[in-house]
């Protein structure tokens, strides 16, 4: 691999990075909200899980009720 001084590797990554296509702001906020509301689904999703396998499984070792 040959040897490249920082000069020349600064221009490569500046040459690497002018060719990324990079995204709106628009199309950034729809993306951040989109994560948000998937986050929340999962939030939801797994603390009812989680609530459900409490259950069940206090049910199974009997301390749960009575």
């Amino acid at each position: 691999m040959a040897k490249t001084n920082p000069l020349e590797f600064l221009q490569q990554v500046r040459s690497e990075t002018s060719k990324v296509t990079w995204p709106t702001r628009r199309e950034t906020i729809i993306t951040t909200v989109m994560v948000f509301i998937m986050v929340a689904f999962a939030m939801v999703f797994f603390f009812l899980a989680d609530t459900a396998v409490s259950y069940i499984v206090s049910l199974v070792l009997g301390l749960g009720g009575n």
